[in-house]
C-alpha cells in the first residue's frame, strides 16, 4: 500500500474523506439557513406567501429533506469536534482515526434515535 507523501495527515484516507464530508455538510447547512431566513422574511412582504412557502414544506419530501438536513447537523457537529481534537490536542492526530469511528458511531446511534419517530410523523401526517 502506498503511503502519504510527507507532511500530509489526511490525504486519501479517511481523515480525507471526513475533511471533504464536514466542507460538504456546512454548504448545505448554510443554504438551509440561507433560505430559512428568505422565507421567514416573506412573513414581513405578504403573509399569504409566507403561509405558502410554509405550505410546501409540509410534504414527504420534505420530510425526508429535514432528516436529511438533521443528517449534516448531526455529522457536521460531532465531526467539528473531531476536528478541535485534532488540531489542538498533542495526542489528535495519533487518535483521528479512532475519533472518526467514534463520531461515526455517535452519528448512528443519535440518528437511530431520531429517523424513526420523525419518519413516522412525516408519513402518517403528526407533527
Amino acid at each position: 500500500m502506498p503511503t502519504a507523501p510527507a507532511g500530509t495527515l489526511y490525504r486519501g484516507r479517511e481523515g480525507m474523506w471526513s475533511w471533504v464530508a464536514h466542507r460538504v455538510t456546512g454548504v448545505l447547512i448554510f443554504f438551509f439557513l440561507l433560505v430559512h431566513v428568505l422565507d421567514t422574511a416573506l412573513v414581513r412582504v405578504s403573509p399569504e406567501a409566507y403561509n405558502a412557502a410554509i405550505g410546501t414544506y409540509q410534504t414527504p419530501i420534505m420530510g425526508i429533506g429535514e432528516a436529511g438536513l438533521v443528517a449534516a447537523i448531526v455529522f457536521h457537529a460531532f465531526n467539528g469536534i473531531r476536528i478541535l481534537l485534532v488540531d489542538f490536542w498533542a495526542k489528535g492526530p495519533k487518535y483521528q482515526k479512532t475519533m472518526l469511528w467514534v463520531v461515526a458511531g455517535l452519528f448512528v446511534v443519535t440518528m437511530a434515535g431520531f429517523l424513526p419517530r420523525h419518519l413516522i410523523n412525516v408519513f402518517t401526517g403528526g407533527h
